[in-house]
């Protein structure tokens, strides 16, 4: 059946989403366009395709653990020179983001892996850009401020041509919801 790549994250809502995810374009990052703005829960990760409904049931009941909470950013951050990264601070929220992505992590779970750096929840807004804009992102988004109340959070899926699409919504506290209605059927998992 092969493998699929997958990751975990809280979307930054709209208005927000789409303006952070202009902004990274407008600063260059051409993978921009294929990313939604989010908040990473679960890096890229490889699982085989079989393993969905696995992973589908464990992120289930990690989401029915879960409860709404007040999410916040602002300002910037850079993980610069260990990674060429620049990003919107994540200022409220931040904690419940680590209990969450420990919990997807889990060693009892279908995710269990380690991670390249401490977790540190963020929105990335540069990636792998020149110096010059990654310094210009940095300024221009230093005043940033968002806030919503997070609900929930979401699986997706890397297709072959680098973009990523929602499989599913995990709403705190309970059920499923498919991104759109040619995905109701709770039993299956679509591949892309």
């Amino acid at each position: 059946m092969g493998t699929v790549t997958i990751g975990v994250s809280i979307a930054v809502p709209e208005p927000h989403g789409s303006l952070l995810q202009e902004r990274r374009t407008g600063f260059g990052d051409a993978a921009a366009h294929g990313i939604p703005t989010h908040i990473t829960l679960l890096p890229p990760t490889e699982v085989e395709a079989g393993a969905l409904a696995v992973v589908d049931a464990h992120l289930t009941a990690v989401a029915g653990a879960g409860r709404p909470f007040p999410m916040r950013l602002s300002g910037t951050g850079t993980f610069r020179p260990l990674s060429p990264v620049v990003y919107v601070k994540v200022v409220e929220g931040a904690e419940v983001c680590a209990w969450l992505q420990q919990r997807v992590r889990d060693a009892s779970g279908p995710l269990t892996r380690e991670l390249q750096f401490p977790y540190h929840p963020h929105v990335t807004v540069a990636h792998g850009i020149d110096e010059a804009a990654m310094d210009r992102a940095f300024e221009e988004l230093a005043h940033y401020e968002a806030e919503w109340s997070c609900t929930g959070f979401s699986l997706h899926q890397q297709g072959l041509d680098g973009v990523w699409r929602k499989l599913r919504e995990y709403p705190f506290g309970g059920a499923v919801v498919p991104p759109q209605a040619a995905h109701a059927d709770r039993n299956s998992l679509p591949t892309y």
